[in-house]
């Protein structure tokens, strides 16, 4: 059982009544540590796999506009998200990553088009079917700092199921073992926590609900490049043993190089989806660039060698 710790003075978020027997979260189970779905992913050769993988995508987006007054920052993007894969959203400052991002998952309305998740408008779904079928990593981790690490993690639960707090804590307590963080993690408190605890306190709470689908916002920004590799490492593990869908918005060209299937490159309002092999060929001056440069011939050097390559 995991203690959760006190809270500070001033300002408790903790709620009333808290001794609920049932709970509701819809159309499936929680998963324990490691587990997977009935009928989910199954690895054939050290390969994720689904039952669907190559059926319709999880996540289709087709003609997204946004504009924020005159500006328009996406005209007509259209985007699908293949289950069990690692996608990478890439692009120049101002081109719009955060906003597709947060378009994607419901949390911004588009001037324009639709974006569907399972088949269904992801501005029409409740509150508790989204979050048990999307997880967020927003930037800089976004941890409640009046909360313990553990209460972070059970905010969600509190939220949307109707769990017993015995169970909550249980549950807390696997998601920061997932997220390679030792169980005493959970009784601190953000401000006690390095840059690295922070994000992976925070990939704990973004797999509190065993989302289907997890989208991460700059997941190793402002992190050394070995706290940057081992956030990487946890990416890929989570994507190999659960299955999970993983959308990363990202400037790090390690991370889109080491373990992004494909990548999604936003340029002038349009977005270009292919493998690094297919893009790097583009003549695309933004994306030849962006991964023929210094930084781009850093990180295929890298993944060589993560590949054993060379």
């Amino acid at each position: 059982m995991l203690p959760l710790g006190g809270q500070r003075s001033g300002g408790s978020h903790k709620r009333g009544g808290t001794h609920l027997r049932r709970r509701a979260v819809p159309r499936r189970e929680l998963l324990p540590l490691g587990g997977q779905r009935s009928g989910g992913s199954r690895k054939r050769g050290g390969t994720p796999m689904t039952t669907r993988r190559h059926s319709e995508p999880i996540l289709s987006a087709r003609g997204i506009v946004n504009r924020f007054g005159r500006q328009e920052v996406h005209d007509g993007i259209d985007l699908d998200i293949e289950r069990g894969e690692i996608l990478g959203i890439a692009g120049g400052s101002g081109s719009g990553k955060s906003v597709l991002l947060k378009t994607l998952t419901g949390l911004h309305r588009p001037n324009g088009g639709e974006v569907l998740l399972d088949g269904k408008s992801v501005f029409g779904i409740g509150q508790t079917e989204k979050a048990s079928l999307i997880g967020v990593l927003f930037q800089q981790g976004a941890l409640f700092s009046s909360l313990s690490v553990a209460q972070n993690i059970m905010l969600p639960l509190r939220e949307h199921t109707k769990l017993p707090p015995e169970d909550q804590e249980r549950i807390a307590a696997m998601k920061l073992e997932l997220a390679g963080l030792k169980a005493d993690a959970g009784i601190k408190f953000p401000s006690e926590l390095s840059g690295g605890m922070i994000k992976r306190a925070a990939f704990a709470r973004a797999l509190a609900l065993d989302p289907r689908i997890l989208f991460l916002d700059e997941p190793t920004s402002d992190l050394d490049p070995l706290i940057a590799s081992g956030i990487d490492a946890l990416i890929a593990q989570l994507n190999r043993s659960l299955g999970i869908t993983v959308v990363i918005v990202t400037h790090d060209l390690t991370t889109l190089f080491t373990i992004c299937r494909r990548v999604a490159v936003l340029v002038d309002k349009k977005i270009t989806v292919d493998t690094l092999e297919g893009l790097r060929r583009s003549r695309q001056p933004w994306i030849h660039e962006f991964l023929h440069g210094p930084r781009g011939q850093g990180a295929m050097t890298a993944r060589k060698q993560s590949h054993g390559i060379g």
